[in-house]
Parts: C-alpha cells; structure tokens; sequence
C-alpha cells in the first residue's frame, strides 16, 4: 500500500545519510557516507601487491625510496571506501591497520601488513599467493552461501622497469576468462575514457592483457589484475607519488566497476 511505501522509501532514504566509521581508512577517512546501494549484494576482494616481508619493486624519488606495496595499498584504501559508498561488501585481502588512506608523496615503508582477518604474511611467494588465494576462496563461498548476487576480486601492482620505460596503467585477465576480460575492458575503457577526456593530446597506451597469473588462475571470483605504471620511471611517478593522483585512479576504477554492475 501507499503507506508500506512511504515507510520503505523514508528508510531507504535515511540508510543512504547514515555515516558509518571504517578505522582501516585513517582518522581523516574513517567516515563513509552512503551515497546509493547499486553495489548491495556485490562482493569484492581487493588484494593489494606484496606486503608484510616483502615490499615489491622499489623506486627513488627526491633521495626518498619508494615501495610498491605502500602505494597499491593506498590506492588500494581508496578504491574500497568509494566501492563503499555504494553499498558493496568490501574484503581489504591484505590491510595494515595503522596506515590509513595517506595525502603524503613519499609513504614511509613499513613491514607489519596482514593477511586477513590477521595472518602473518609468509615470505615465500607462492606460499604468500597461496595463502591469499585460499581466504578468499574461502570468502566467496560463504558469501555464495548467502546468496550474493556479484563476486569479484581486484589486484593491485605497481610495475618495475627499466627507469625510462613508461608505461600507462593497464590490466590483465586470466586467458580463456569471458567475465574477466569484460571486467578488464570495463575498467580500461573507463581509463582510456578519462585519459582521452581530461589529458587531451597526451595518449593512453594501457593494454588489456591475459596472463596466467596465479590469483587470477585460482581465484573463484572472477578477477583483474592491475599494473598502475613504472615505479622506477620519473613521469610514470607522478600518477601514484602524488595523492590527488592515487585518487583519481580509485575514482576511474571505480566508475568502471560501475559501468560493469
């Protein structure tokens, strides 16, 4: 009836202003507004390169030195608040509970990331993989249980090359994978998009690319796996080193994560 409805719109309406406090994001971020619920019963694991013993790729800039796994994480931390917003279900699959979402160009370097909800993160690569692909396999099927209607799985790198290789930001999909590589040109199509729109002249050369990767090779939800540039590259620096960048990245992933409900 009428009344039924009212009612039900009112709550929704409420449920969208509520504000609720995610300590993981930092004292500055915590806060998460809801904005809308197109992303209610959507699951994702976003995995964030390296961590705990092992840095990543490293890079220099200014004297400073630069880890991979402090700036996919932060970009990492982003992407998770704006999916958030939305009303998704969010697994940050590898968290460090005392960083936060930075505004800093150089993010100190530090060795204390777990491996949710808390596991020491093994050296060994393929141990490290295994144990990643193992909690959210294990995550997917109990969210599955409940019946989520969408599950997927975003990982996060930063590149290491030669210092004058440039390289765009571009994705990877496990060969053979439909959903996954439709996943992949939703979100490089919406970079491509933004490059095109906001860097008039400049050029995108991202690719989407398969790759026998092990997360996406064993991962149940389908899943992407990004490259954001050359950390060891003075221009390609720019789009992580500097924070208004890093989230810019989140916004754009985030309006292809959208594009492709």
């Amino acid at each position: 009836n009428i009344d039924a409805a009212e009612k039900q719109r009112e709550e929704s309406d409420k449920k969208l202003k509520e504000t609720q406090v995610f300590p993981i994001f930092g004292d500055k971020y915590q806060d998460v507004t809801y904005v809308d619920e197109v992303l209610k019963g959507h699951v994702y694991y976003l995995v964030s390169g390296h961590g705990g013993p092992d840095p990543g790729a490293i890079g220099s800039y200014e004297g400073a030195q630069l880890c991979e796994d402090e700036y996919a994480y932060d970009v990492t931390l982003r992407l998770a608040k704006n999916l958030l917003e939305h009303g998704a279900t969010v697994y940050l699959i590898i968290r460090d509970d005392n960083d936060g979402i930075r505004d800093d160009e150089v993010l100190h370097c530090d060795h204390d990331e777990r491996c949710w909800p808390n596991q020491k993160i093994p050296l060994n690569q393929l141990t490290r993989l295994q144990q990643r692909v193992q909690v959210i396999n294990e995550l997917y099927l109990k969210h599955k249980g409940l019946g989520a209607v969408v599950q997927k799985a975003i990982v996060i790198h930063v590149d290491s090359r030669s210092t004058r290789s440039r390289v765009d930001i571009f994705f990877y999909h496990y060969p053979g994978s439909t959903k996954g590589k439709l996943f992949a040109s939703s979100l490089h199509e919406t970079v491509k998009g933004n490059y095109n729109k906001y860097r008039k002249g400049r050029g995108y050369g991202g690719q989407i690319k398969d790759r026998e990767l092990y997360l996406l090779k064993y991962s149940f939800p389908t899943a992407v796996f990004i490259e954001l540039g050359n950390i060891r590259n003075a221009e390609d620096q720019k789009r992580f080193v500097v924070p208004r960048n890093r989230q810019v990245i989140a916004d754009w992933l985030t309006e292809g994560v959208l594009k492709k409900k």
